[in-house]
């Protein structure tokens, strides 16, 4: 393992993920398989200002036993305690680091795909919420592990995980806080680009996909890095490629055929391919997993209905790194992609200030649950109807778009 990489990595997570400013909490989640980068993150944080700093330890073979023994009841009901954590936490104006990475598969196997696809949903959505409201600020990153290599390469090569990471993530860069700034700038530029268009309507085809998702009128399109409310800036993914926003929930129409496996629940999902109707999944089919996907669009109404359309081209670093990462973070950022299930309440104007159901008469999502799935890659073209008529955006995995 690069020691100088490992620096970089917990120095991008603390001062460009979530920025950590002087006296504030910081929460960082990890599993146990990262302790030794959770540690350098902590220690980072300190150095940054942090007033205190708790880890939030999982464990995915404790979480295999969850699955296997608690009933069905217990995976779902929602922990009084944990709901007044999440409301502590924004009244405190937190910042939160999650390590993620992609466990064994195999360690599910067996598993019923509703047992796997259980969700709190209550407390789900209390996160969500509080997340996509920017009640604080946080930020996603996918620390390298034996098992994530493993799914790579077929071998617990870290090392060579830990350089293919390092290059997605700027991290062989002479500045990487510096190359991320300039990156963010790019995909701002982007958006403002897209805004200037006013899409009522995205239409991505490719091999096997021929979907046609409407959008709201003035929807905003996000990318990079985003301000909180005291205008401090942060990161939420580090990697990330994509500009993005919310489509109308109401529309959706047509076929996708995925280009990249998905993890869902720690479970590998492939060939998937989805049949849209009236804004609504209406037909799975995949190799495997199909099962549990369809078990988790049934977790709630909105769970059948898009939350999110994604931009990507092939500049993208991740998708010139030429490896199916097998994990959402990563993958997502080769390619363009949607989501099923929770909207953005920021993707329209003034959706911060909406009820929930405000945001939902107006066409955003309501959910439990957020997926991301890629349908991007070599072939693929996605134009926009705007007022003036048809732009192309992307075409053959290439952007056109002049930058705003």
């Amino acid at each position: 393992m690069n020691e100088e990489w490992v620096r970089r990595f917990a120095e991008l997570a603390v001062r460009v993920g979530v920025n950590v400013q002087p006296g504030q909490g910081v929460v960082v989640s990890a599993d146990v398989a990262q302790a030794e980068i959770a540690r350098l993150v902590v220690e980072r944080a300190y150095l940054a200002g942090a007033r205190w700093v708790d880890v939030l330890w999982s464990d995915a073979v404790v979480r295999r036993s969850d699955l296997m023994h608690a009933d069905l009841e217990a995976l779902t009901a929602d922990r009084p305690w944990a709901l007044e954590r999440t409301r502590s936490w924004t009244d405190d104006g937190i910042a939160s680091i999650a390590l993620v990475g992609t466990p064994d598969p195999a360690l599910y196997a067996g598993i019923d795909p509703a047992r796997m696809a259980a969700v709190r949903r209550q407390e789900a959505i209390a996160m969500q919420q509080a997340v996509m409201s920017e009640g604080w600020r946080w930020t996603v990153v996918t620390a390298p592990n034996a098992d994530w290599a493993t799914q790579v390469y077929g071998e617990p090569d870290v090392d060579r995980l830990w350089g293919v990471v390092a290059q997605a993530m700027r991290l062989d860069e002479t500045d990487p806080v510096g190359a991320w700034r300039e990156r963010s700038a790019a995909l701002a530029a982007r958006c403002a680009a897209l805004d200037a268009l006013q899409i009522s309507e995205l239409r991505y085809v490719g091999e096997g996909t021929d979907l046609t998702v409407g959008l709201l009128p003035d929807c905003r399109w996000t990318g990079g890095s985003t301000v909180d409310p005291g205008g401090v800036a942060y990161l939420p993914n580090i990697p990330t490629e994509e500009v993005f926003t919310s489509p109308d929930r109401r529309r959706a129409d047509g076929v996708v055929r995925l280009t990249r496996p998905v993890v869902i629940a720690g479970q590998l999902v492939e060939d998937l391919r989805l049949t849209f109707a009236d804004g609504r999944i209406t037909e799975v089919s995949a190799t495997t997993g199909a099962d549990l996907v369809r078990s988790q669009l049934d977790t709630d109404p909105g769970a059948r209905s898009l939350g999110e359309v994604a931009l990507v081209d092939k500049e993208s670093r991740i998708a010139q790194a030429g490896v199916v990462f097998h994990n959402t973070l990563f993958d997502e950022n080769a390619g363009c992609h949607v989501a099923w299930g929770q909207s953005f309440p920021f993707a329209v104007d003034k959706g911060l200030e909406l009820t929930p159901d405000e945001r939902y008469a107006l066409g955003l999502n309501n959910s439990s649950v957020h997926t991301d799935v890629v349908v991007g890659g070599d072939g693929l073209s996605v134009t926009a109807t705007t007022p003036s008529g048809p732009v192309v955006l992307l075409r053959d995995d290439i952007w056109l778009l002049p930058a705003s």
